[in-house]
């Protein structure tokens, strides 16, 4: 019996063709598209604890967290078909599990204007970087496109959602985007770029703001 949770790429294969491209070209976006969603999870914080009444708010995060390693082990156990899932992904874990388990471990192990700044960095920038390295008429605007994009989004986390004054959420913001763009460059078999880009600047961003300034959480 098939086990598969796509349709054979049709949705994909239709993104692709609507922007005069093909099947590769339309699931390159969808998956740039999912990635860009991830930031939703910062529903998170603007719901009452209490909202889903079954569960804690956080009890249903880790829920959510689970249901995908859940998929994941299905895939590799009993040969369930994802979507968007890539040849080098097939006998490895799959990149969609680590950026759940980046996306709920900055909400769980980080304060807000942390966790704000580093989800938007990883949900929007990341795909950005990687689109520009693959294209030749665009790659000129690499890195400065990504570096300037996460400077903005961790103004917006650290200074509007974090309230951090800009004397510090100005530097910090440029730091956490060279840390972040420095750790999602370079290909490591074993270390997942969505992993590194999310914790590696939470981190940093944690160690001085938090710990060295007395920044508030």
């Amino acid at each position: 019996m098939e086990l598969r949770l796509h349709r054979h790429g049709r949705f994909r294969r239709w993104l692709g063709t609507r922007f005069g491209e093909d099947e590769v070209w339309g699931d390159r976006l969808w998956r740039r598209i999912v990635h860009c969603l991830g930031a939703g999870v910062l529903v998170y914080y603007l719901v009452p604890d209490d909202f889903f009444v079954v569960a804690p708010k956080v009890d249903i995060l880790l829920l959510v967290l689970l249901a995908t390693l859940v998929l994941e082990g299905l895939r590799h156990a009993a040969g369930l078909e994802l979507p968007t899932i890539r040849p080098y992904e097939e006998r490895q874990v799959a990149s969609f599990v680590f950026y759940a388990i980046a996306l709920a471990g900055a909400i769980i192990l980080f304060p807000l204007p942390i966790a704000a700044t580093v989800i938007f960095g990883t949900a929007f920038v990341d795909p950005l970087a990687g689109g520009l390295r693959d294209s030749g008429r665009y790659r000129p605007a690499y890195p400065a496109l990504p570096f300037g994009l996460y400077v903005v989004l961790a103004l917006v986390g650290l200074g509007v959602i974090g309230t951090w004054p800009l004397v510090w959420s100005l530097p910090l913001a440029i730091v956490a985007a060279a840390v972040a763009l420095g750790v999602e460059y370079p290909t490591i078999p074993w270390v997942d770029d969505d992993l590194a880009m999310t914790f590696v600047p939470a981190l940093v961003l944690y160690g001085v703001g938090v710990v060295a300034l007395g920044l508030p959480t």
